[in-house]
């Protein structure tokens, strides 16, 4: 646990580095004198000053600022109840409107650059993608309800190898059409039995989630690819290339039927396995922790295949395509929170996204220092997109706030009112307290859920 949060601590510094380093250059270009550099929040446990400039490290490692030159003209307007701001040389409110829009846009610009650079050098290193078949396996016949798929007339065994006329043939290209487009109606392509099929789903929206979902597992076949040193299933006996024919006297034709069967809670599992053409009997004593959840320390076999690596300008071309298609996606998304979605799992704040950078790290690492570095770096690219895309809404106190705040000063030809900026920071300091507050909370229950 505690390297996984050094890990994302470490993660989530250098997307927020990156950001204020945006504003910071463009402060500099813009002739804005920047005061304080800071990488976290609270009592600086590092300062060294540089060229005028104080560079800090919070006490708080999550966040950052770039503080420019301007506030104590600020302040002393609202106190003498001026009706604008001194734009003294050098500070803030002394450039004009666009050099500080430009500013302010360079925070989340630099991150979708970052995004960029990032996937770009995934793809000249090339990487491995571990996915799974496109043949289905129907929720209902696990979780016992209707679904999208079932209305559709999807059935197990099923391969879905096309959506809306693009060819797909593993589960991650599938889900890259059926997660960002709740209520879309979609054409299926099914294979049945080696004839094809057309077909109409509309995903449902996951609460939890956000993401659209039409009920369907995916197809893999009891097959132990992997099982972990003294887990039920290593005191038991399993072993690597073991295939499940039956639990509890059912049949398992594939993975999933396993989890149906775990659903009842069982604390001791007789399970039959097929060895060197011999069929073994076996059992699995389990317990369960309070969400009910159980490790029975198996992995069954995954579909590997490797993207080769790219020349630096195709690379590029792929990085910057990647990054259009997440933040396209990520703006869709946006709008299915006001759709009844669970803002409590839905919504992560620092301390989940922290855990999580951590997470992806620890496991990607763990399989070798090529995916730990995959892993961690399109993860960190998922995360500085999302956080060019919340910067730039028109919240006040967020970049997008401030932009919507000199334009109108730009349009109307007019200095902004000290007044009127305090109370439009206020107003957003306390949104974003709000949300701090409420996707904490949330974190806090996810990390609980965690033990």
């Amino acid at each position: 646990m505690i390297v996984k949060i050094i890990l994302g601590l470490i993660g989530l510094g250098v997307v927020v580095f990156v950001h204020e380093l945006g504003h910071f250059i463009a402060a500099r270009l813009s002739g804005i004198d920047v005061e304080a550099f800071s990488i976290g929040w609270g009592k600086p446990i590092f300062s060294k000053n540089f060229r005028g400039v104080e560079y800090r490290i919070g006490i708080f490692p999550v966040g950052g600022y770039c503080r420019m030159k301007g506030e104590a003209e600020f302040k002393e307007a609202l106190t003498n109840n001026s009706i604008s701001i001194p734009r003294e040389p050098g500070t803030f409110y002394g450039a004009s409107p666009l050099k500080r829009i430009f500013t302010a846009f360079a925070g989340p610009f630099a991150n979708a650059l970052f995004a960029v650079l990032v996937l770009s050098l995934v793809w000249a290193i090339g990487f491995d993608v571990q996915t799974l078949d496109n043949k289905i396996v129907l929720a209902s016949e696990i979780e016992g309800t209707s679904f999208p798929a079932d209305a559709a007339g999807l059935k197990s065994g099923d391969r879905i190898i096309g959506i809306n006329g693009k060819k797909v043939s593993n589960y991650t290209e599938i889900q890259e059409q059926i997660a960002p487009n709740p209520g879309e109606t979609l054409n299926l392509l099914v294979d049945r039995n080696g004839e094809q099929i057309s077909l109409q789903v509309k995903p449902q929206l996951d609460t939890n989630t956000g993401a659209g979902r039409i009920g369907i597992y995916f197809w893999t076949d009891p097959i132990i690819e992997t099982v972990k040193t003294g887990s039920p299933a290593h005191i038991a006996g399993l072993m690597q290339g073991d295939r499940i024919v039956s639990i509890q006297g059912i049949p398992v034709p594939y993975s999933v039927a396993l989890y149906r069967i775990l659903k009842d809670r069982p604390t001791v599992l007789p399970i039959e396995i097929e060895r060197n053409g011999q069929i073994l009997s076996k059992e699995l004593i389990l317990s369960y922790d309070e969400q009910g959840q159980t490790n029975i320390g198996i992995e069954f076999k995954t579909i590997r295949y490797r993207n080769a690596a790219h020349s630096i300008p195709d690379a590029f071309v792929k990085g910057a395509s990647e990054t259009w298609k997440t933040l396209t996606v990520s703006l869709k998304s946006l709008s299915v929170l006001f759709k009844g979605v669970n803002l409590s799992k839905a919504v992560s704040g620092p301390v989940r996204i922290t855990y999580m950078v951590g997470d992806i790290a620890a496991e990607g690492f763990g399989q070798g220092l090529g995916a730990g570095f995959t892993a961690i770096a399109s993860f960190l690219a998922l995360i500085s997109i999302s956080l060019c895309i919340m910067n730039l809404l028109p919240i006040p106190a967020l970049d997008g706030g401030l932009i919507l705040l000199f334009f109108i000063e730009l349009i109307a030809r007019k200095p902004l009112h000290p007044k009127a900026v305090y109370w439009f920071q206020m107003l957003g300091a306390l949104f974003i307290l709000s949300l701090l507050i409420f996707s904490v909370f949330g974190d806090i229950l996810f990390l609980f859920g965690k033990k």
